[in-house]
C-alpha cells in the first residue's frame, strides 16, 4: 500500500496523536478506536490488516503496550516511503512516522501526568480527587471494551465472527475473575489461531 503525506498531513498527524494523547486514559490501547478511525477509514494510509496486525505485533512483545503507536507510525511512514522496495527512503520515512507518533503520544500525556501526580499527591486525601479517582474506572473499562470490539470483529467476515465474539467473552471472563497470566491467554489465542479454529 502506498500513501502520499505532505507536510500539512505529517503535521495532523503528530496532532492527532498529541490530542489522543490526552485522553489514554487506561493506555494507549484505549485510543485504538479513534486511531483506526483517523488512519484507515479517513486517511487511507493504513489498511485494516495493517493497523491489525501492528496492534497484535506490539502486544505480543515484551514491553509497554504503547509500542502499538509506533508501528502504527512505522507502517505509515513506510507506505509513504513507498515501502523497503523503495530502500533507504521507505525506512527513513517509517523511522519519521515512529517518532511523529511516539512523540505526539507520549509528550502530552507525560507533561500532564507528571504535574497532575505532584498536584494529586499533595490533595490526595480531597474529596473531589478521590471523586475522580473513582470516576474514572467506568471511562476506562469502555474505552478497552470498544478496543476488543473493533479487534474482534476487524475482518468483517460473519462466518468467523462467532468463534472470535466467543473467544473474546471467554478472555474477558477469565482476566475479570481469576489471576491468569496474560501470556498464557496470549498463547492459547496464537494456538486457537494456529489450528484455525478463530
Amino acid at each position: 500500500m502506498t500513501a502520499v503525506l505532505s507536510m500539512m498531513d505529517w503535521w495532523s498527524f503528530f496532532m492527532h496523536f498529541a490530542s489522543l494523547s490526552l485522553l489514554a486514559i487506561g493506555g494507549a490501547i484505549s485510543t485504538a478506536p479513534d486511531i483506526h478511525r483517523f488512519v484507515v477509514d479517513e486517511q487511507h494510509w493504513l489498511n485494516d490488516i495493517q493497523f491489525t496486525s501492528s496492534i497484535a505485533l506490539a502486544q505480543g512483545a515484551p514491553g509497554p503496550n504503547v509500542l502499538f503507536i509506533g508501528l502504527i507510525g512505522w507502517n505509515v511512514g513506510l507506505n509513504a516511503g513507498g515501502g523497503f522496495a523503495s530502500g533507504w527512503t521507505g525506512v527513513a520515512l517509517g523511522l519519521w512516522g515512529m517518532l511523529l507518533a511516539m512523540t505526539g503520544m507520549l509528550l502530552p500525556s507525560t507533561t500532564l501526568a507528571y504535574f497532575a501526580a505532584r498536584w494529586g499527591h499533595h490533595n490526595r486525601d480531597l474529596p473531589a480527587v478521590r471523586s475522580f479517582k473513582a470516576g474514572m474506572a467506568p471511562i476506562v473499562i469502555a474505552l478497552l471494551f470498544s478496543t476488543g470490539w473493533l479487534l474482534t470483529g476487524s475482518h468483517d467476515n460473519p462466518a468467523k465472527d462467532g468463534p472470535l465474539w466467543l473467544l473474546s467473552a471467554v478472555t474477558m471472563l477469565v482476566v475479570w475473575k481469576t489471576k491468569t497470566h496474560i501470556l498464557v491467554l496470549l498463547a492459547m489465542g496464537a494456538l486457537l489461531g494456529a489450528l484455525g479454529w478463530v
